[in-house]
Protein backbone atom coordinates (compact mmCIF):
# COMPACT_ATOMS: atom_id res chain seq x y z
CA UNK A 1 0.00 0.00 0.00
CA UNK A 2 1.22 3.46 -0.98
CA UNK A 3 2.59 5.50 2.17
CA UNK A 4 0.06 8.23 2.20
CA UNK A 5 -3.27 5.58 1.76
CA UNK A 6 -1.74 3.54 4.59
CA UNK A 7 -1.36 6.73 6.95
CA UNK A 8 -5.16 7.98 5.19
CA UNK A 9 -6.19 4.38 6.74
CA UNK A 10 -4.57 4.88 9.56
CA UNK A 11 -6.96 7.74 11.69
CA UNK A 12 -10.00 5.31 11.63
CA UNK A 13 -8.05 1.93 12.91
CA UNK A 14 -7.21 4.55 15.61
CA UNK A 15 -10.39 5.99 16.55
CA UNK A 16 -11.78 2.02 17.13
CA UNK A 17 -8.64 1.80 19.17
CA UNK A 18 -10.03 4.77 21.36
CA UNK A 19 -13.43 4.04 21.13
CA UNK A 20 -12.51 0.18 22.48
CA UNK A 21 -11.09 2.10 25.43
CA UNK A 22 -7.26 1.31 24.47
CA UNK A 23 -5.33 3.98 26.20
CA UNK A 24 -4.70 7.11 23.70
CA UNK A 25 -0.81 7.11 24.08
CA UNK A 26 -0.88 3.42 23.76
CA UNK A 27 -3.22 2.99 20.80
CA UNK A 28 -0.68 5.84 18.98
CA UNK A 29 2.28 4.18 19.57
CA UNK A 30 0.82 1.00 18.29
CA UNK A 31 -0.45 2.19 15.07
CA UNK A 32 2.47 5.12 14.52
CA UNK A 33 5.13 2.13 14.89
CA UNK A 34 3.51 -0.51 13.04
CA UNK A 35 2.79 2.22 10.20
CA UNK A 36 6.17 3.21 10.08
CA UNK A 37 7.25 -0.58 10.42
CA UNK A 38 4.98 -0.69 6.81
CA UNK A 39 6.74 2.49 5.34
CA UNK A 40 10.11 1.45 6.24
CA UNK A 41 9.66 -2.37 4.54
CA UNK A 42 12.21 -3.97 6.95
CA UNK A 43 12.41 -3.67 11.50
CA UNK A 44 15.84 -3.00 11.10
CA UNK A 45 15.32 1.34 10.51
CA UNK A 46 12.33 0.93 13.18
CA UNK A 47 14.75 -0.44 15.45
CA UNK A 48 16.72 2.14 15.19
CA UNK A 49 14.11 4.82 15.68
CA UNK A 50 12.71 3.08 18.79
CA UNK A 51 16.01 3.32 20.35
CA UNK A 52 16.07 6.77 19.69
CA UNK A 53 12.67 8.10 20.40
CA UNK A 54 11.84 8.36 23.95
CA UNK A 55 15.10 9.88 24.59
CA UNK A 56 14.55 12.47 21.67
CA UNK A 57 11.27 13.19 23.03
CA UNK A 58 11.81 13.25 27.28
CA UNK A 59 15.54 14.73 26.64
CA UNK A 60 13.99 18.96 25.89
CA UNK A 61 13.84 20.08 29.18
CA UNK A 62 10.46 22.19 28.17
CA UNK A 63 8.50 19.48 29.26
CA UNK A 64 9.55 19.77 32.56
CA UNK A 65 7.34 22.67 33.17
CA UNK A 66 4.06 19.73 32.92
CA UNK A 67 5.25 18.01 36.27
CA UNK A 68 5.69 21.62 37.51
CA UNK A 69 2.46 23.05 36.85
CA UNK A 70 0.57 19.72 37.99
CA UNK A 71 2.45 20.42 41.49
CA UNK A 72 1.47 23.44 41.66
CA UNK A 73 -2.17 22.45 41.69
CA UNK A 74 -1.86 19.59 43.73
CA UNK A 75 -0.36 21.99 46.62
CA UNK A 76 -2.89 24.99 45.67
CA UNK A 77 -6.20 22.43 46.54
CA UNK A 78 -4.02 21.10 49.64
CA UNK A 79 -3.75 24.79 50.98
CA UNK A 80 -7.56 25.50 50.34
CA UNK A 81 -6.99 28.34 47.72
CA UNK A 82 -10.12 26.99 46.38
CA UNK A 83 -11.91 27.88 49.31
CA UNK A 84 -10.24 31.18 49.61
CA UNK A 85 -11.34 32.01 45.61
CA UNK A 86 -14.61 31.07 45.95
CA UNK A 87 -15.84 32.68 49.68
CA UNK A 88 -13.94 36.11 48.02
CA UNK A 89 -15.72 36.11 45.35
CA UNK A 90 -19.29 34.92 46.66
CA UNK A 91 -18.52 38.14 49.34
CA UNK A 92 -19.16 40.86 46.50
CA UNK A 93 -21.42 38.67 44.19
CA UNK A 94 -23.18 36.36 46.53
CA UNK A 95 -26.38 38.55 47.87
CA UNK A 96 -26.83 39.14 44.11
CA UNK A 97 -29.57 37.29 41.88
CA UNK A 98 -27.59 34.71 40.16
CA UNK A 99 -24.27 36.29 42.34
CA UNK A 100 -22.91 32.91 43.65
CA UNK A 101 -23.33 30.44 40.42
CA UNK A 102 -21.02 33.80 39.13
CA UNK A 103 -18.83 33.59 41.87
CA UNK A 104 -18.39 30.51 41.34
CA UNK A 105 -17.04 31.24 37.80
CA UNK A 106 -14.90 33.54 38.91
CA UNK A 107 -13.28 31.20 41.48
CA UNK A 108 -13.15 28.70 38.56
CA UNK A 109 -10.87 31.60 36.38
CA UNK A 110 -8.71 32.23 39.73
CA UNK A 111 -7.91 28.48 40.52
CA UNK A 112 -7.24 27.53 36.66
CA UNK A 113 -4.59 30.54 36.72
CA UNK A 114 -2.69 28.48 38.94
CA UNK A 115 -3.45 24.87 38.03
CA UNK A 116 -3.59 24.57 34.16
CA UNK A 117 -6.04 21.50 34.23
CA UNK A 118 -9.63 21.58 33.28
CA UNK A 119 -10.51 18.63 34.79
CA UNK A 120 -9.01 19.21 37.59
CA UNK A 121 -10.22 23.17 37.98
CA UNK A 122 -14.21 21.38 37.12
CA UNK A 123 -13.47 18.68 39.98
CA UNK A 124 -11.97 20.83 42.81
CA UNK A 125 -14.18 23.65 42.49
CA UNK A 126 -17.38 21.30 42.08
CA UNK A 127 -16.50 19.95 45.87
CA UNK A 128 -15.98 23.46 47.03
CA UNK A 129 -18.88 25.68 45.38
CA UNK A 130 -21.93 22.61 44.78
CA UNK A 131 -22.83 22.16 48.46
CA UNK A 132 -22.78 26.22 48.46
CA UNK A 133 -25.44 26.51 45.17
CA UNK A 134 -27.42 23.69 46.58
CA UNK A 135 -28.16 25.41 49.60
CA UNK A 136 -28.36 28.85 47.84
CA UNK A 137 -31.51 27.22 46.20
CA UNK A 138 -30.19 26.84 42.76
CA UNK A 139 -31.84 24.64 40.41
CA UNK A 140 -29.76 21.67 39.47
CA UNK A 141 -29.27 21.95 35.86
CA UNK A 142 -27.84 25.52 36.33
CA UNK A 143 -25.57 24.66 39.36
CA UNK A 144 -24.18 21.50 37.33
CA UNK A 145 -23.95 23.44 34.07
CA UNK A 146 -21.83 26.51 35.67
CA UNK A 147 -19.68 24.53 37.34
CA UNK A 148 -18.58 22.27 34.08
CA UNK A 149 -18.29 25.35 32.18
CA UNK A 150 -16.40 27.44 34.45
CA UNK A 151 -13.89 24.27 34.57
CA UNK A 152 -12.85 24.80 31.29
CA UNK A 153 -11.00 28.07 32.56
CA UNK A 154 -8.87 26.15 33.84
CA UNK A 155 -7.08 25.22 30.83
CA UNK A 156 -7.77 28.98 28.80
CA UNK A 157 -6.72 30.88 31.87
CA UNK A 158 -2.59 31.00 31.86
CA UNK A 159 -0.67 28.66 32.79
CA UNK A 160 -2.03 25.81 30.37
CA UNK A 161 -0.44 22.59 30.80
CA UNK A 162 -1.48 22.36 27.27
CA UNK A 163 -0.38 25.50 25.56
CA UNK A 164 3.23 24.54 26.51
CA UNK A 165 2.29 21.21 24.01
CA UNK A 166 1.47 23.34 21.84
CA UNK A 167 4.01 25.64 21.89
CA UNK A 168 6.41 22.53 21.85
CA UNK A 169 5.04 20.86 18.67
CA UNK A 170 4.24 24.78 16.55
CA UNK A 171 7.91 25.52 17.73
CA UNK A 172 6.08 28.74 19.09
CA UNK A 173 7.61 31.01 22.39
CA UNK A 174 5.08 29.30 25.63
CA UNK A 175 5.25 33.11 27.36
CA UNK A 176 3.53 34.65 24.04
CA UNK A 177 0.91 32.03 24.00
CA UNK A 178 0.35 32.51 27.24
CA UNK A 179 -0.10 36.35 26.80
CA UNK A 180 -2.47 35.87 23.90
CA UNK A 181 -4.58 33.30 25.89
CA UNK A 182 -5.38 36.22 28.33
CA UNK A 183 -8.00 38.24 26.69
CA UNK A 184 -9.85 35.01 25.78
CA UNK A 185 -9.91 33.31 29.06
CA UNK A 186 -11.34 36.93 30.49
CA UNK A 187 -13.91 37.05 27.61
CA UNK A 188 -15.01 33.25 28.64
CA UNK A 189 -15.46 33.99 31.81
CA UNK A 190 -17.55 37.26 32.01
CA UNK A 191 -19.28 35.60 28.54
CA UNK A 192 -20.20 32.65 31.62
CA UNK A 193 -21.20 35.17 33.92
CA UNK A 194 -23.51 37.19 31.69
CA UNK A 195 -25.10 33.63 30.77
CA UNK A 196 -26.41 33.28 34.11
CA UNK A 197 -27.49 36.85 34.34
CA UNK A 198 -29.35 35.94 31.97
CA UNK A 199 -31.01 32.92 32.48
CA UNK A 200 -31.73 34.40 35.99
CA UNK A 201 -33.98 37.16 34.68
CA UNK A 202 -35.56 35.20 32.04
CA UNK A 203 -36.66 32.63 35.30
CA UNK A 204 -36.01 33.71 38.44
CA UNK A 205 -36.47 30.18 39.80
CA UNK A 206 -33.55 28.93 38.40
CA UNK A 207 -31.61 30.78 41.59
CA UNK A 208 -31.95 32.00 44.76
CA UNK A 209 -29.46 34.17 46.79
CA UNK A 210 -27.68 34.45 50.53
CA UNK A 211 -27.74 37.13 52.91
CA UNK A 212 -25.31 39.95 52.21
CA UNK A 213 -21.89 39.49 54.28
CA UNK A 214 -20.79 42.10 56.44
CA UNK A 215 -18.02 44.40 55.32
CA UNK A 216 -15.38 43.07 57.86
CA UNK A 217 -16.20 39.31 56.78
CA UNK A 218 -15.91 40.57 53.47
CA UNK A 219 -12.45 42.31 53.98
CA UNK A 220 -11.41 39.08 55.61
CA UNK A 221 -12.23 36.71 52.49
CA UNK A 222 -10.20 39.26 50.63
CA UNK A 223 -6.80 39.36 53.07
CA UNK A 224 -7.30 34.91 52.56
CA UNK A 225 -7.09 35.10 48.90
CA UNK A 226 -4.32 38.02 48.50
CA UNK A 227 -1.31 34.94 48.20
CA UNK A 228 -3.16 33.43 45.06
CA UNK A 229 -3.20 36.88 43.82
CA UNK A 230 1.03 37.30 44.72
CA UNK A 231 2.16 33.49 43.27
CA UNK A 232 0.09 34.83 39.94
CA UNK A 233 1.64 37.96 39.53
CA UNK A 234 5.09 36.74 40.57
CA UNK A 235 4.65 33.54 38.01
CA UNK A 236 2.75 35.21 35.13
CA UNK A 237 4.30 38.20 35.03
CA UNK A 238 7.81 36.69 36.06
CA UNK A 239 7.30 35.15 32.61
CA UNK A 240 5.73 37.85 30.92
CA UNK A 241 8.85 40.23 31.86
CA UNK A 242 11.43 37.91 31.17
CA UNK A 243 12.39 37.60 34.41
CA UNK A 244 12.24 33.96 34.31
CA UNK A 245 11.36 31.28 31.76
CA UNK A 246 8.45 29.15 31.88
CA UNK A 247 10.37 26.12 33.34
CA UNK A 248 11.93 28.20 36.36
CA UNK A 249 8.64 30.69 36.34
CA UNK A 250 6.95 26.84 37.38
CA UNK A 251 9.41 25.65 39.92
CA UNK A 252 8.84 29.36 41.71
CA UNK A 253 5.07 28.31 41.00
CA UNK A 254 5.30 25.25 42.95
CA UNK A 255 7.94 26.13 45.81
CA UNK A 256 5.40 28.85 46.59
CA UNK A 257 2.11 27.07 46.76
CA UNK A 258 3.99 24.32 48.49
CA UNK A 259 5.20 27.07 51.07
CA UNK A 260 1.44 28.24 51.02
CA UNK A 261 0.18 25.03 51.94
CA UNK A 262 2.32 24.45 54.47
CA UNK A 263 1.56 27.74 56.17
CA UNK A 264 -2.18 27.38 55.98
CA UNK A 265 -1.60 23.67 57.97
CA UNK A 266 -2.26 21.25 54.56
CA UNK A 267 1.12 19.96 54.16
CA UNK A 268 1.30 17.23 56.25
CA UNK A 269 3.61 14.23 55.42
CA UNK A 270 0.73 12.22 54.48
CA UNK A 271 -0.72 14.69 52.03
CA UNK A 272 2.87 15.72 50.49
CA UNK A 273 3.30 12.03 49.64
CA UNK A 274 -0.41 11.98 47.86
CA UNK A 275 0.37 14.90 45.93
CA UNK A 276 3.72 14.02 44.71
CA UNK A 277 1.87 10.36 43.53
CA UNK A 278 -0.58 12.16 41.71
CA UNK A 279 1.80 14.18 40.21
CA UNK A 280 3.82 11.60 39.60
CA UNK A 281 0.55 9.87 37.89
CA UNK A 282 -0.92 12.42 35.94
CA UNK A 283 2.92 12.81 34.34
CA UNK A 284 3.21 9.48 33.27
CA UNK A 285 -0.09 9.75 31.51
CA UNK A 286 1.01 13.05 29.84
CA UNK A 287 4.50 11.74 28.62
CA UNK A 288 2.94 8.41 27.69
CA UNK A 289 0.36 10.26 25.23
CA UNK A 290 3.63 12.66 24.03
CA UNK A 291 5.75 9.61 23.32
CA UNK A 292 2.43 7.86 21.71
CA UNK A 293 2.29 11.06 19.24
CA UNK A 294 5.89 10.93 18.84
CA UNK A 295 5.21 7.81 17.43
CA UNK A 296 2.50 8.29 15.16
CA UNK A 297 3.45 11.86 13.78
CA UNK A 298 6.93 9.99 12.91
CA UNK A 299 4.80 7.90 10.77
CA UNK A 300 3.06 10.41 9.70
CA UNK A 301 5.79 12.49 8.53
CA UNK A 302 7.60 9.46 6.73
CA UNK A 303 4.03 8.89 4.87
CA UNK A 304 4.23 12.76 3.62
CA UNK A 305 0.73 12.99 4.17
CA UNK A 306 0.86 16.32 6.09
CA UNK A 307 2.90 18.31 3.11
CA UNK A 308 0.77 16.41 0.13
CA UNK A 309 -3.08 17.51 2.20
CA UNK A 310 -1.73 21.03 2.51
CA UNK A 311 -0.59 21.21 -1.34
CA UNK A 312 -3.69 19.87 -2.02
CA UNK A 313 -5.63 22.48 0.03
CA UNK A 314 -3.69 25.35 -1.63
CA UNK A 315 -3.97 24.02 -5.02
CA UNK A 316 -7.88 23.82 -4.54
CA UNK A 317 -8.33 28.11 -4.04
CA UNK A 318 -10.30 27.32 -1.27
CA UNK A 319 -10.65 30.63 1.12
CA UNK A 320 -8.19 30.35 4.39
CA UNK A 321 -10.89 30.94 6.64
CA UNK A 322 -13.04 28.56 4.53
CA UNK A 323 -10.34 26.08 5.63
CA UNK A 324 -10.34 27.07 9.16
CA UNK A 325 -13.48 26.88 10.12
CA UNK A 326 -13.38 23.04 8.42
CA UNK A 327 -10.60 22.17 11.07
CA UNK A 328 -12.53 24.41 13.58
CA UNK A 329 -15.43 22.14 13.41
CA UNK A 330 -13.45 19.01 13.16
CA UNK A 331 -11.90 19.96 16.59
CA UNK A 332 -15.48 21.03 17.80
CA UNK A 333 -16.86 17.40 16.80
CA UNK A 334 -13.76 14.78 17.92
CA UNK A 335 -13.46 16.96 21.01
CA UNK A 336 -16.69 15.10 22.76
CA UNK A 337 -15.22 12.01 22.29
CA UNK A 338 -11.48 13.18 22.51
CA UNK A 339 -9.34 14.86 25.43
CA UNK A 340 -7.80 18.39 24.44
CA UNK A 341 -4.17 16.78 24.87
CA UNK A 342 -4.56 14.33 22.75
CA UNK A 343 -6.42 16.31 19.81
CA UNK A 344 -3.75 18.75 19.57
CA UNK A 345 -0.78 16.09 19.85
CA UNK A 346 -2.29 14.25 17.06
CA UNK A 347 -3.81 17.04 14.85
CA UNK A 348 -1.57 19.95 14.82
CA UNK A 349 1.45 18.15 13.03
CA UNK A 350 -1.02 17.43 10.19
CA UNK A 351 -3.18 21.16 10.48
CA UNK A 352 -0.43 23.51 11.59
CA UNK A 353 1.37 23.08 8.03
CA UNK A 354 -2.00 23.66 6.24
CA UNK A 355 -3.09 26.71 8.32
CA UNK A 356 0.65 27.81 7.82
CA UNK A 357 0.49 28.38 4.17
CA UNK A 358 -2.66 30.50 4.34
CA UNK A 359 -3.03 33.89 4.76
CA UNK A 360 -4.77 35.62 7.32
CA UNK A 361 -3.12 39.16 6.54
CA UNK A 362 -0.79 38.18 9.95
CA UNK A 363 2.44 37.56 10.32
CA UNK A 364 3.56 34.06 10.55
CA UNK A 365 4.04 34.20 14.37
CA UNK A 366 0.62 35.57 14.35
CA UNK A 367 -0.83 33.09 12.84
CA UNK A 368 0.42 30.09 14.87
CA UNK A 369 -0.36 31.95 18.01
CA UNK A 370 -3.81 32.95 16.77
CA UNK A 371 -4.69 29.56 15.45
CA UNK A 372 -3.52 27.58 18.59
CA UNK A 373 -5.74 29.76 20.67
CA UNK A 374 -8.69 28.82 18.18
CA UNK A 375 -7.67 25.25 18.73
CA UNK A 376 -7.46 25.24 22.63
CA UNK A 377 -10.91 26.93 22.76
CA UNK A 378 -12.77 24.79 20.39
CA UNK A 379 -11.25 21.81 21.76
CA UNK A 380 -12.23 22.92 25.48
CA UNK A 381 -15.83 23.90 24.10
CA UNK A 382 -15.92 19.86 23.36
CA UNK A 383 -15.23 19.23 26.72
CA UNK A 384 -18.58 20.27 27.91
CA UNK A 385 -21.09 19.59 24.97
CA UNK A 386 -23.03 16.33 25.03
CA UNK A 387 -23.17 13.34 25.24
CA UNK A 388 -20.00 12.34 25.99
CA UNK A 389 -18.02 16.20 27.39
CA UNK A 390 -15.75 14.59 30.38
CA UNK A 391 -16.39 17.48 32.15
CA UNK A 392 -19.88 17.16 32.80
CA UNK A 393 -19.10 13.30 33.88
CA UNK A 394 -16.79 15.05 36.21
CA UNK A 395 -19.16 17.25 37.78
CA UNK A 396 -21.79 14.64 38.01
CA UNK A 397 -19.80 12.30 39.79
CA UNK A 398 -19.26 14.69 42.26
CA UNK A 399 -23.28 14.92 43.01
CA UNK A 400 -25.01 12.01 42.16
CA UNK A 401 -28.38 13.52 43.23
CA UNK A 402 -28.37 15.52 39.74
CA UNK A 403 -29.12 13.38 36.65
CA UNK A 404 -27.05 13.80 33.96
CA UNK A 405 -30.14 14.80 31.81
CA UNK A 406 -30.32 18.45 33.88
CA UNK A 407 -26.26 19.06 33.42
CA UNK A 408 -27.02 18.45 29.61
CA UNK A 409 -30.15 20.80 29.56
CA UNK A 410 -27.76 23.31 31.94
CA UNK A 411 -24.82 23.69 30.18
CA UNK A 412 -26.39 24.42 26.66
CA UNK A 413 -26.19 28.05 27.16
CA UNK A 414 -22.63 27.97 27.91
CA UNK A 415 -21.90 25.92 25.07
CA UNK A 416 -23.70 28.50 23.08
CA UNK A 417 -21.67 31.24 24.71
CA UNK A 418 -18.30 29.36 23.86
CA UNK A 419 -19.11 29.22 19.84
CA UNK A 420 -20.26 33.29 19.98
CA UNK A 421 -16.64 33.69 21.67
CA UNK A 422 -14.93 31.19 19.15
CA UNK A 423 -17.03 33.57 15.83
CA UNK A 424 -15.72 36.70 17.54
CA UNK A 425 -11.91 35.45 17.90
CA UNK A 426 -12.24 34.24 14.35
CA UNK A 427 -13.73 37.68 12.92
CA UNK A 428 -11.04 39.92 14.77
CA UNK A 429 -7.96 38.37 15.45
CA UNK A 430 -6.66 41.59 16.98
CA UNK A 431 -8.50 40.42 20.11
CA UNK A 432 -6.10 37.31 21.17
CA UNK A 433 -3.31 39.04 19.43
CA UNK A 434 -3.71 42.61 21.60
CA UNK A 435 -1.54 41.50 24.84
CA UNK A 436 1.27 40.04 22.29
CA UNK A 437 1.19 43.18 20.07
CA UNK A 438 1.97 45.75 23.37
Amino acid sequence: MEPIWLATASFPVLLILIFLRVPIGLSMLVVGLFGSWQVYGSAAPLLNQMKNLAYGQFSSHSLSIVPLFLLMGQFATLGGMSQALFKAAEAFLGHRKGGLGMAAIGACAGFGAICGSSLATAATMGQVALPELKRAGYANSLASGALAAGGTLGILIPPSIVLVIYAILAEQNIAKLFAAAFIPGILAALGYMAVINILVHLNPKLAGSVPPMPWPERWQAVAAVWPVLLIFVVVVGGIYSGLFTPTEGAAVGAVSTGLLAWWRGGLTRKKVQEAFESTAGGTAMVFMIVLGAAAYNSFLALSQLPQELAGWVGAQGFSPYMVLWAILVFYLIFGCVMDSLSMILLTIPIFFPMVSGLDFGLTPEETAIWFGILVLITVEVGLITPPVGMNLFVIQSMAPYISIRETYRGVWPFVASDLLRVLLLVLVPGITLFVLRL
